[in-house]
């Protein structure tokens, strides 16, 4: 049982988080936030990043282009039904979001939503450490491993616990930040 293997599925977690807080909408444009919305395409919900080229022109603004001009109505419904608040404006070809300035009382529900995703990313952690902790007992059960290094081992991995909960942390302060500047 080596404490290094699992390490994979802890970065995991901190990858997951990432992509999560990705998608909440911050005063910037970052495609990741409209590239998972599914529009109908030929009766297939189908996510725009499938669909279009999505790239950010200026701070505030998105550009979304698809390769095939048919899927220019499904994608401007999605994204204007999706529940982002966005609207965008259809330029033929294309279309162009402008993301609106944030107000106060929806910067605070965004970080409380930030703060359950951590949450949720913290208890996905402690559970791979339960995991982890078993296979080690029965490690020790088995014979396999002494009871001095099952001690060493679980402190070891608390070690890796504590490193990936801070990073967590440390993340969701990032994430705030960049939220609560205007």
């Amino acid at each position: 049982m080596n404490i290094d293997s699992q390490k994979e599925k802890f970065t995991g977690v901190i990858n997951h988080f990432q992509e999560e807080l990705a998608k909440l909408r911050t005063g910037r444009a970052n495609p990741s936030l409209i590239e998972d919305i599914r529009a109908d395409y030929y009766g297939t919900p189908t996510p725009v990043k499938q669909m279009a080229n999505i790239s950010v022109p200026e701070a505030r603004q998105l550009l979304v282009q698809p390769w095939d001009k048919n899927a220019l109505a499904p994608i401007e419904k999605a994204i204007r039904e999706s529940d982002l608040g966005l609207n965008p404006t259809n330029e033929g070809d294309k279309l162009r979001i402008t993301i609106p300035a944030l107000n106060e009382e929806r910067r605070k529900e965004l970080i409380k939503v930030a703060g359950k995703l951590a949450e949720e990313a913290r208890i996905k952690v402690r559970t791979l450490r339960e995991d982890v902790v078993k296979e080690i007992k029965a490690g020790e059960e088995k014979g396999d491993i002494s009871e001095d290094a099952r001690f060493r081992m679980q402190d070891e991995l608390q070690k890796v616990v504590d490193d990936y909960n801070t990073k967590i942390k440390d993340i969701l302060a990032v994430k705030e930040k960049e939220m609560m500047t205007v």
